[in-house]
């Protein structure tokens, strides 16, 4: 599948309401990206502007990373599928469970969208996982917590693209991974604790690169996405 049926990047929509999303979103080519939309703008904007994203010809991915008992999960999974989206995500901490009752739930949808959990934040670190109590290291708990997520049947995991080339080597080439905490070379970290560039993450065996600031404070958001865009052309198969 060519880049252009199958764009890596998928931009991240951290905003407070949908016209600033909107606005955004008018200056990107959804033959080159799809589209993220987290708590903050669901919350502000809801199913209605997720119908309209996608209405627009971009994959959405919801990112709500769903962690509840394994009916509630399973029910959140089923109405957003009916949504038309291209991705969701629980949290791969939330137990075999309720991963199993998520994976059910959106493959018996209409819809079936691709289904992938979270191991560990990009902003966390060691020293926040020992903060709550998990004192393994944090390469093996994400490492554990990706072979929980495939046991229970999902597709794949949200990680940072350090992890990427272990994960990709541990649990095969099917396994979608998905990268946050990208940005291109010479650009501020912000929040993120792990970061790696476009081309490296790619390099790593990334899916797929969850890219928010680099694009979306771009003078020119669609210059800015085509030029990581024709980065992602050269570690493409």
């Amino acid at each position: 599948m060519t880049l252009a049926h199958d764009p890596k990047i998928i931009v991240a929509l951290d905003y407070a309401d949908a016209n600033s999303a909107l606005k955004l979103v008018e200056q990107l080519d959804p033959t080159l990206c799809r589209l993220k939309i987290g708590k903050e703008l669901f919350t502000a904007a809801g199913p209605k502007l997720v119908e309209q994203l996608v209405q627009a010809n971009f994959g959405v991915f919801l990112d709500l990373k769903f962690h509840d008992i394994p009916n509630t999960v399973a029910k959140a999974c089923a109405a957003a599928s009916q949504l038309g989206i291209w991705m969701l995500n629980v949290h791969a901490s939330g137990g075999l469970e309720m991963m199993q009752a998520a994976k059910e739930a959106v493959k018996n949808s209409e819809n079936s969208p691709i289904l992938i959990a979270v191991t560990v934040l990009t902003s966390m670190n060691q020293q926040t996982l020992n903060q709550i109590g998990i004192h393994t290291d944090l390469t093996t708990h994400v490492q554990n917590l990706a072979k929980l997520t495939k046991q229970a049947g999902l597709d794949g995991v949200v990680c940072s693209a350090l992890e990427a080339n272990m994960l990709r080597t541990e649990l095969g080439n099917d396994f979608c991974l998905v990268t946050p905490g990208i940005r291109p070379a010479n650009v501020n970290q912000d929040d993120q604790s792990r970061v790696v560039t476009p081309a490296d993450a790619l390099k790593n065996g990334a899916s797929y690169l969850v890219i928010g600031r680099p694009i979306t404070k771009a003078s020119s958001p669609l210059k800015a996405l085509e030029t990581i865009h024709q980065e992602c052309l050269l570690f493409s198969d």
